[in-house]
């Protein structure tokens, strides 16, 4: 039998079992039995595990392809159309939005290959990482801290990232899992006195398992709906029957929370022994919620994520998170395109979101911290040191930009208030964009030094270095840095900045420009080794400078509208 095959039959039994354990304890369902069938309309699956359904949830479904999406995807002849900085810049978009990127000279390779929209697509249903090597290592203590406090699950998801090399379906899994427990949906909202640090690893770990074996979005929600992770935000059964209703019906009809709440009424989380109890006392009076008639908890769950409005709700939820500062005009129209499309998982709409020419052509919003460090990780090949996932968690609770803590997740996904931004702008300046790794320290991971961009990001093929021509060098490494970062040239006016300051006159009567003695890449020296570490020296102060430089530019924190 094939690995995944294997692997979603016994996911699938085991998240069944749990559920009819659940049952079991709310005394079964008043609605009707609880068998599960097979060879059900629903999934698109062959086999009859991946027919299942229960009371007419299916479990799984296949993403549905691109051509099925209803919201305007770009294309790659769309794409191709665009200038040299567009298609830059636009392919900065959706990497940094998935939390990757490339080395400049690997991503231009990649979009002079004419398929770079269909190939990133292509990749993401692709398996190319080796699992049990990458989850060994970003929990191995001598190279990221391992600790018992600052949440240690939230630390190494964030790692992960980091980590990962494939832009492919492992890859995917996770983003999407991370997408949304960033969200009023799915938060494991460590703030609260309630929750627990394995909170955090339970909602993210089952989410990207579910996904990896094809579970749908509604299926997926219910088994969350009926966790004790969901129960320790939304304690009692009137707060979580208003919260599901709100959270993923958008239904504020006050009139349906007294029933939601009726078929809730013997679910609880026990203060005392701070676990989910379902007692035996269960609602036996037929209620009526979603043009359906329910009795307990797992007919209201079930129900809620079975009604027309689920896929509604969470469209407009996953839409807003992507569309800040669009029009609510526009957004609505958005969100009816993809809900015509009919999705069933959660790539559906996310990918349709992600990959449209509304998104990556037309909207404009804050770059979150997680995309632009991750994505510069990635363009500067980033050598990360013993504790960074630590400080960037960090960093992004300072920012107030925290993964996973929020009880309603991020209500601004990038706030910009003064004091949020300005740690977002410390730490990507000085933690990020002015450090350079020590070649000397590579096996050292709690070297202070090890952290930094790695020296193969200014290695002299990157940019066209001329033996004989120093102020052409120094001309192509500044414009190389800005595309490497940004996916834009240095303007006019950028260039004469740096070369005024970066040049002197030849003499005191002579007007004629050469460079000035600590930013001259052709240093000569009769000692090669010297000769070569004095101009890696010179070539780190040079990038130093111009990095300092976009670190300050409001685009190195903006997912550009191209116009």
């Amino acid at each position: 039998m094939h690995t995944k095959q294997f692997t979603r039959i016994l996911s699938h039994w085991l998240l069944l079992f749990s559920v009819l354990l659940l049952l079991t304890n709310c005394g079964g369902g008043g609605s009707g039995n609880t068998a599960v069938t097979t060879g059900t309309t629903g999934s698109t699956g062959n086999d009859e595990f991946s027919q299942s359904e229960y009371k007419g949830l299916t479990f799984y479904y296949k993403s549905m392809p691109a051509s099925n999406y209803r919201l305007q995807q770009l294309s790659d002849a769309t794409f191709n159309a665009l200038t040299p900085d567009e298609k830059e810049r636009v392919a900065d978009k959706l990497l940094s939005t998935l939390f990757f990127g490339y080395p400049y000279t690997l991503l231009k390779s990649k979009i002079d290959s004419g398929t770079f929209i269909g190939d990133i697509r292509t990749g993401l249903n692709e398996e190319r990482t080796d699992k049990a090597w990458l989850e060994n290592y970003i929990i191995d203590g001598d190279i990221f801290r391992q600790t018992d406090y600052n949440e240690q699950p939230a630390v190494n998801i964030l790692a992960r990232f980091y980590a990962m090399k494939e832009l492919d379906s492992y890859f995917m899994q996770n983003w999407v899992a991370y997408i949304l427990t960033q969200t009023i949906m799915f938060s494991p909202a460590y703030e609260l006195e309630s929750t627990h640090t394995p909170n955090i690893a339970r909602v993210y770990n089952r989410l990207v398992t579910m996904l990896g074996v094809d579970s749908g979005m509604r299926y997926i929600t219910y088994v969350h709906m009926m966790s004790e992770d969901n129960w320790r935000r939304f304690r009692s059964p009137e707060d979580n029957g208003r919260e599901m209703l709100e959270i993923f019906t958008l239904d504020g009809d006050d009139s349906h929370v007294p029933i939601a709440a009726k078929a809730l009424q013997n679910w609880k989380l026990d203060r005392d022994s701070d676990t989910l109890v379902v007692s035996l006392n269960q609602n036996q009076e037929p209620l009526q919620l979603f043009g359906m008639t329910v009795y307990n908890g797992d007919d209201f769950y079930r129900e809620l994520v079975k009604s027309s409005a689920f896929t509604k709700g969470v469209t407009k939820r996953l839409v807003d998170f992507f569309f800040p500062k669009m029009s609510a005009t526009k957004r609505n129209k958005i969100i009816q395109s993809i809900v015509s499309s009919k999705p069933e998982t959660w790539q559906d709409i996310l990918l349709q979101i992600v990959f449209s020419e509304e998104y990556l052509l037309h909207n404009e919003r804050p770059k979150s911290a997680e995309e632009l460090f991750f994505s510069l990780a990635k363009k500067t090949e980033f050598k990360h040191r013993i504790g960074t996932f630590h400080e960037f968690k960090d960093a992004l609770e300072a920012m107030h930009q925290a993964t996973m803590k929020y009880k309603l997740g991020k209500i601004k996904r990038v706030p910009l208030d003064t004091l949020s931004f300005a740690n977002y702008h410390k730490y990507i300046r000085e933690r990020v964009l002015l450090r350079k790794s020590n070649p000397e320290k590579i096996d050292t991971y709690d070297a202070w030094d090890r952290q930094g961009w790695d020296e193969h990001f200014l290695d002299n093929s990157n940019f066209d270095f001329d033996e004989t021509d120093g102020i052409k060098s120094l001309e192509s490494l500044i414009q190389y840095l800005f595309h490497a970062t940004i996916g834009r040239d240095a303007d006019a006016d950028e260039l004469a900045l740096f070369k005024n300051h970066m040049l002197r006159d030849e003499s005191d009567t002579n007007t004629t420009k050469v460079l000035d003695y600590p930013f001259d890449l052709l240093y000569t020296n009769s000692d090669p080794d010297k000769q070569h570490k004095r101009r890696e020296a010179r070539k780190r102060d040079i990038a130093i400078i111009v990095l300092d430089y976009i670190s300050r530019l409001a685009e190195t924190y903006t997912q550009s509208e191209v116009n």
